[in-house]
């Protein structure tokens, strides 16, 4: 495990094979300095807001090497902010919520490029629905097997802290919301076992897709100089989800006794 990395019960493969062990010299080189992790997220929303620019002016390989960038600096902010001891509430609202604005405009340099707008929409929400399984199953895995979920740090209230909230509240919390109503009807419903339903296998089912691997392949896309493929890829996700849910619940039913 690289010092600082967070700590989850799967873990993304890309991440642990490439881009934390480049986050971590980052975070050596920064850690005596003054840079704080929030200049971090500004810099990496930054290089994103760059790199859709870049999309659109049909500039790929840069566009692509710029989100490998964003990457890895997006592992190094949470990497300092643990080292340091600087995890807090308003720096994990902000990362969030950056990294949703970076997405949205992705995915509005795609659809201008390849004037598939409604293939980028659809292909926005599918990616931002699998970013909230990858949320989400995480904590139903900690639920299900007794295990604490991450400590989350209150900071004291500010008026940035509560805009923050608010658009938390607006745009992810439904989405939550929704996912913990379908879980739970379904094992409610189906009689499923919930170790088996939230196990590693079921998580490591959607940590693969985190927002690693997704921007990995879109510089992969992108470097091919396919962004519409892209878009595809995204979309063909959503089928996966619906497969993915199937395989869950089958292993899940309790045998005969």
């Amino acid at each position: 495990m690289v010092p600082g990395a967070k700590e989850r019960p799967v873990q993304e493969f890309l991440n642990v094979l490439l881009f934390r062990p480049l986050a971590h010299l980052v975070v050596l080189l920064l850690y005596r300095t003054r840079v704080r992790p929030h200049h971090l997220v500004l810099f990496h929303t930054l290089l994103v807001l760059l790199a859709a620019r870049l999309i659109h002016l049909g500039q790929d390989v840069p566009a692509a090497f710029l989100l490998q960038l964003k990457t890895v600096l997006d592992n190094a902010d949470g990497q300092l902010a643990r080292l340091r001891g600087e995890v807090t509430e308003l720096g994990r609202y902000l990362d969030t919520e950056l990294d949703l604005l970076g997405n949205l405009f992705l995915f509005l340099a795609l659809g201008a490029r390849t004037g598939a707008w409604e293939l980028a929409f659809a292909a926005f929400l599918v990616f931002t629905l699998v970013q909230s399984y990858d949320f989400n199953l995480e904590r139903f895995y900690r639920e299900a097997h007794g295990l604490p979920l991450p400590a989350e740090r209150q900071d004291p209230p500010s008026p940035l802290l509560g805009l923050l909230r608010g658009v938390y509240r607006l745009f992810f919390l439904p989405q939550d919301q929704g996912i913990r109503a379908l879980e739970g009807l379904l094992l409610r419903r189906l009689g499923l076992s919930p170790e088996r339903f939230w196990d590693e296998g079921a998580l490591a089912g959607v940590v693969n897709l985190g927002l690693t691997t997704q921007l990995f392949f879109l510089g992969v896309f992108l470097a091919l100089h396919q962004p519409g493929a892209y878009l595809t890829f995204v979309l063909l996700q959503a089928v996966y989800l619906g497969a993915w849910y199937l395989w869950r619940i089958a292993r899940s039913i309790p045998s005969p006794r």
